[in-house]
């Protein structure tokens, strides 16, 4: 199996090794901070990988991406304070949880729970592999189109709210993308005379301005540090019988609900761990205790969080379609290393493949050891006020963009993204279509121009081949469902 005969012996490499654990203890690190989440730390830390090996800055980088779903349940049942967006729904029972002295407990759940979710949406993943191999041969020019133009329109269902502002979030994306000199006509595009945007708008000024910068603005005075000292041993995480036994199942139902969901644009870890939650509210005998204290209103969310995160590498890596805004910065990553994902990746590079999906099983081992011992330092962790963190993560960000390219005109362009993305939060607009559409927009590009060629200019041609014209299909019920989500939208503010 590849698994074994690629994908270990890449994985456990000492300098795959060495950024494996890296990526999950830096990114179980910024998990537990509130504000700032996986995202914001792949972004910050992006520019590292540039100096990696392609597998090795994956590894990195996923490491820190599944490490902050790890991470961030600390906050959520310590504080009340989710330390990622997806741990939100663990602050509703976690928190009463420690008020009741079971703090330890709780963690040490949360900790099994994700890495039995986790460890279970890698069998996922690596079941769903032999088929994407399979499919990659039947793929070409249109049908990388059809694929990559799925995505897009997918990528206007993302955000909250009104659907057309996810849609113009994606069009202002692609606008950016088309920023720089065209590769076949030479044309300088949208540069307004500015040499340094000849190459282009780069992916981390943009990443780092929206989601880096704008989280860390908008954190600003909200969020106060005034945890009290709260000593938690090994032995107080031991869980009851009765703990362990109400854990079993909502951690399985967890794992199916996130394996599902994960692979999925616009749902991932988020989506997965509401849903776990609410199904874990339905079929309890009990239903009246959740919100006060119960076990299972940690145990299956988490499950469902951290098996999302691992499938949802599923779109990224075999059809190059990112389902969220962090799976578009890795998609990025392998784009800057000369990396086409796609349905080809597998066959092309499987020792990437391979190795990072052996890199899964040994992160999160790793995770699972680190968790429970450092749960102390993580505590006093959450005692360092605010306002002495933020000015060092502002700092880290401009020293991370001008160490791209030496350039003074890359920081200002982040600091202006940084302040575009703070108004988009008070217009209530979402920066994942935006990065999306930043991605995607070149590649359409790239694809349409070369299917057309392919086809002699004939458009019909595209829509003839049986797995293009089901996915141009695909595209165009996804356009009458936004258009329906519209429409209903505008009747309901009517109403």
């Amino acid at each position: 199996m590849d698994l074994f005969t690629v994908g270990f012996p890449t994985a456990l490499t000492l300098d795959n090794l060495f950024y494996c654990f890296a990526g999950v203890f830096l990114g179980t690190f910024v998990g537990v901070l509130p504000g700032i989440g996986g995202l914001t730390a792949v972004s910050l830390l992006l520019p590292l990988s540039f100096y990696l090996d392609p597998i090795t800055a994956l590894i990195f980088l996923a490491g820190i991406y599944y490490g902050a779903e790890y991470g961030g349940s600390t906050a959520s049942i310590l504080l009340n304070l989710p330390g990622t967006a997806s741990n939100a729904v663990t602050c509703i029972d976690g928190y009463p949880l420690t008020r009741q002295g079971r703090a330890g407990p709780a963690l040490f759940i949360t900790a099994i729970g994700s890495f039995i979710g986790g460890t279970l949406g890698i069998i996922v993943l690596i079941a769903l592999a032999p088929a994407l191999v399979s499919l990659a041969l039947s793929f070409g020019a249109a049908e990388y189109l059809a694929a990559l133009l799925l995505g897009l329109i997918a990528a206007g269902t993302i955000g909250r709210g009104r659907p057309i502002k996810s849609v113009a979030m994606v069009l202002v994306g692609v606008c950016l993308g088309l920023v720089g000199i065209d590769v076949n006509s030479g044309t300088r595009r949208f540069t307004f005379g500015f040499f340094d945007l000849f190459d282009g708008i780069p992916l981390v000024v943009i990443a780092m301005g929206l989601f880096g910068m704008a989280e860390v603005i908008a954190s600003i005075g909200t969020i106060k540090f005034v945890a009290e000292a709260r000593r938690i041993t090994l032995r107080s995480m031991i869980p009851s019988r009765q703990e362990l036994k109400d854990s079993v199942m909502p951690i399985l139902r967890g794992f199916g609900i996130g394996s599902f969901f994960g692979p999925l644009p616009g749902t991932g870890p988020t989506i997965s761990s509401f849903m776990a939650y609410a199904v874990e509210k339905r079929v309890s005998s009990n239903p009246e205790k959740f919100g006060k204290g119960a076990i299972e209103g940690v145990a299956g969310p988490e499950s469902a969080n951290n098996a999302a995160a691992q499938t949802s590498f599923v779109p990224t890596l075999a059809l190059g379609i990112p389902g969220s805004a962090t799976m578009a910065i890795l998609l990025g990553a392998l784009l800057i290393h000369g990396i086409q994902p796609g349905p080809r990746l597998i066959g092309q590079h499987p020792e990437l493949f391979w190795g990072l999906v052996a890199s899964f099983w040994i992160g999160n081992v790793l995770l699972l050891i680190l968790n429970i011992p450092l749960i102390g330092l993580w505590v006093k962790l959450l005692q360092i006020p605010y306002r002495l963190l933020y000015p060092i993560i502002l700092g880290m960000i401009c020293i991370g963009v001008y160490s791209l390219s030496n350039s003074v005109f890359d920081v200002w362009l982040v600091i202006v993204f940084g302040l575009i993305g703070y108004g988009m939060k008070l217009l209530d607009l979402e920066p994942a279509p935006l990065l999306i559409g930043f991605i995607l927009g070149p590649m359409i590009e790239a694809q349409f121009r070369r299917a057309l060629i392919l086809t002699g200019g004939d458009y019909l041609a595209l829509i003839q081949r049986p797995i293009a014209g089901i996915l141009f299909a695909c595209c165009g019920a996804l356009i009458l469902w936004l258009v329906y989500s519209m429409l209903r939208s505008r009747e309901r503010r009517v109403a």
